[in-house]
């Protein structure tokens, strides 16, 4: 980019107001940013209440009144304070404000005539207001709700209230949905965009303001079902273009690799992972790209599945990559595949490669080169599988284990590694967070979903039990009698140093602790900080059993696979969310040893657990299901939380809630295909609108 060009952008970005540049912070950019940022609540300003009236009826509202300033004075008992005393129809009350400038002293004078809103409040001092809106008398009264908006830091109501304006009527509000598309919900039909936003941002005092809180109204119901329309033409448009592109065609071949792991496997696969395994082969075989999420609880034999698809791919002459979100996750997945497959390989000149963020420059090397020269038929590893300099000879699947951990932009970078024109290579997306079907119906409406829905033989249930902090004596005693049985045991802990904001206790001091409490037995510590050949030769000697007790952060929390652990304890369980909870349970219960999950929960001192902890703990007492886990992540967290959506920066639904919107999602999964295949392009000015540029990040 030329030097001009270079130093434009920036000298723009400060020729900006400050107001202009929090605008940018929201991500209001175009008009229909602005049209589409709706209000938090409202506040009635459309009348004015008597103040001996409004003495009589006291209540939590806000009200509104005119008085006159009959005194006013700065007070220093018990802080500095400005105390000003107005009165109206002989009825006086006082106005008090702990912040406050020198104009305020002069808009407030004694004489002067005010307008007041706040909430008033009576006693024994008589009729009183904490920090009111206060603003000269007189005027018209507003004809329409006054909207509050969410803001952030420099950019005040009245100047987002008239940015808003601004956006509504500059913004291209005409409909895009024909009466026969909106036929099924005929009742929305005379709220079309332009009223329904018009309405929201400025409501008539007649509306009830419980509808408007609830989005019940139907002004709120054509949004949302304007934006899961949106949404549902953005993912089958995604869908349709998939089937334009090409992906090498990777057929199932009689005698090789698949059936040579199969027979090496030291287990039979279950019905669940046999069908799903049928599934993946099929897609696999067509020249159109795979694009299927693989979900399962955790157990259920994913990583056989995977590999079963990986055989496929390598006995056509391609090869595999499979990325994982840990290092502890990508060296496990390493450890079992190069077991099952290197000596498969090893006469066929191929090999495993493992390529991490940490490997020595030598060994990154020698790797980069298998890679390159396609010796390396499998590759395993962290986010390092898709940096620059990783070249791929012939890439033809791609796996993704714990997908949710990986930001948008990763995934998009994996598939772009087949070098091959116009290809793309074959994308199997893997979680141990089963998703609930009406997520999938929204979010994953561009895949193909395949669910094991069945766990292993053998796989012992996990009880699991509440434990108060105070009683972590007992714990630890419990600890001592499964190490006198020859099982080992995780204790999983929050943090890593002690925080002044979360008084919770640390990796560190629980080591120690436990190394105290056990003498004679080996207690290891694992967490994210420690150096990478640190973290191996710990997981090797608990793997190994050499180290009965592992005190570790939350970097276990999936892919560790030690049979012999018959414990998991989780300190500071309420801090923890739902999914991860299961995920750490979902470690123990692997071998034939009868085994238990212990949450040790803190309440706040003389207090009690949030609501939100308090069903994210009662959940995990209740059930193992992973798939009613996930229901109730879903009810508690909401959608953008659950699918990890912060990591692309966006919310994907803004308005439209998938519990209470169910129907208004099954009519827009039917409305998509006709209004794309019979109005086009209205269909693409629909997507616009709502998601700008956020299409390529739904379709990853």
């Amino acid at each position: 980019m030329p030097a001009t060009e270079a130093t434009a952008a920036p000298a723009a970005e400060r020729a900006l107001s400050a107001p202009q540049k929090a605008l940018r912070k929201l991500g209001l950019v175009r008009p229909i940013d602005l049209a589409l940022h709706l209000p938090l609540r409202y506040e009635d300003e459309t009348h004015l209440t008597p103040l001996a009236e409004a003495a009589r009826t006291l209540s939590d509202a806000p009200l509104q009144f005119e008085a006159t300033v009959v005194h006013h004075e700065v007070a220093y008992r018990p802080r500095r304070q400005l105390l000003v005393t107005v009165e109206d129809g002989g009825e006086r009350c006082l106005l008090r404000f702990f912040n406050f400038y020198p104009s305020q002293l002069k808009q407030m004078a004694v004489g002067t005539r005010l307008r007041v809103r706040g909430e008033l409040r009576g006693g024994f001092g008589g009729l009183a207001m904490m920090h009111p809106v206060v603003r000269a008398a007189g005027g018209a009264l507003p004809q329409a709700l006054t909207p509050i908006y969410p803001t952030v830091a420099g950019l005040p109501q009245p100047y987002l209230r008239k940015a808003v304006l601004g956006g509504l009527e500059q913004a291209d509000l005409s409909d895009t949905l024909p009466d026969e598309v909106l036929s099924e919900i005929g009742h929305l039909r005379p709220w079309d965009l332009r009223k329904a936003l018009s309405f929201l941002h400025q409501p008539t005092p007649d509306t009830a303001l419980a509808q408007l809180e609830d989005h019940s109204h139907p002004a709120w119901q054509r949004l949302k079902a304007e934006e899961l329309l949106a949404q549902q033409l953005s993912q089958l448009r995604a869908r349709r273009a998939r089937q334009h592109l090409r992906a090498p065609v990777l057929p199932a071949q009689r005698g090789g690799l698949h059936e040579a792991l199969l027979a090496a496997l030291p287990f039979q696969l279950t019905g669940a992972q046999r069908r799903v395994g049928e599934e993946i082969a099929h897609d696999l075989a067509r020249a159109q790209p795979m694009h299927r999420l693989l979900q399962g609880d955790v157990g259920s034999g994913k990583t056989a599945v995977a590999a079963l698809a990986a055989c496929i791919a390598i006995d056509a002459g391609w090869q595999c990559a499979l990325m994982a979100p840990t290092e502890i996750l990508a060296e496990q997945h390493f450890a079992k595949l190069a077991d099952w497959l290197a000596p498969l390989l090893a006469p066929r000149g191929r090999q495993v490669a493992w390529l991490t963020g940490g490997q020595k420059k030598k060994a990154r090397a020698d790797m980069l080169a298998a890679i390159e020269s396609g010796a390396a038929a499998l590759v395993i590893g962290t986010h390092a599988v898709i940096q620059q300099q990783v070249r791929f000879a012939r890439l033809g699947l791609a796996v993704i284990d714990e997908q949710h951990r990986f930001g948008v932009q990763q995934r998009l970078d994996l598939r772009n590694k087949l070098s091959e024109a116009e290809q793309e290579p074959h994308l199997l997306m893997m979680s141990a967070t089963p998703i609930p079907r009406t997520l999938a119906m929204s979010y994953y409406a561009d895949l193909d979903v395949s669910t094991l829905d069945e766990l292993p033989p053998g796989r012992t249930p996990v009880i699991t039990r509440l434990v108060a902090q105070a009683r972590r004596g007992e714990v630890i005693e419990r600890i001592r009698a499964q190490i006198a049985q020859g099982r080992q045991v995780y204790w999983v802990c929050p943090l890593i140093e002690e925080s002044e904001a979360l008084d919770l206790r640390h990796a560190s001091a629980t080591h120690a602790e436990l190394a105290a409490a056990l003498p004679g037995q080996a207690v290891g510590l694992l967490h994210s900080r420690l150096p990478p050949a640190d973290k191996q030769a710990v997981m090797q000697q608990f793997v190994s059993g050499a180290m009965p007790v592992l005190v570790s952060t939350t970097v276990i929390e999936v892919g560790v696979d030690v049979p012999n652990a018959s414990l998991m304890v989780i300190e500071h369980a309420e801090r923890f969310g739902l999914s991860q909870l299961h995920q750490l349970r979902g470690r123990v219960g692997r071998g034939a040893a009868a085994s238990a999950c212990v949450l040790l929960y803190a309440t706040p001192e003389g207090g009690r657990l949030g609501d939100s902890a308090r069903e994210r703990l009662k959940a995990m007492v209740e059930t193992s299901d992973g798939f009613e886990i996930a229901r109730r992540d879903l009810a508690i967290r909401g959608p953008g939380e659950f699918l990890g959506a912060r990591q692309s920066g966006d919310a994907l639904l803004r308005f439209a809630d998938l519990a209470e919107d169910a129907p208004l999602l099954a009519w827009a999964r039917r409305a998509a295909p006709r209004l794309l295949d019979h109005w086009p392009e209205r269909a693409a000015r629909h997507v616009d609108r709502w998601l700008g540029g956020r299409m390529d990040y739904l379709k990853a």
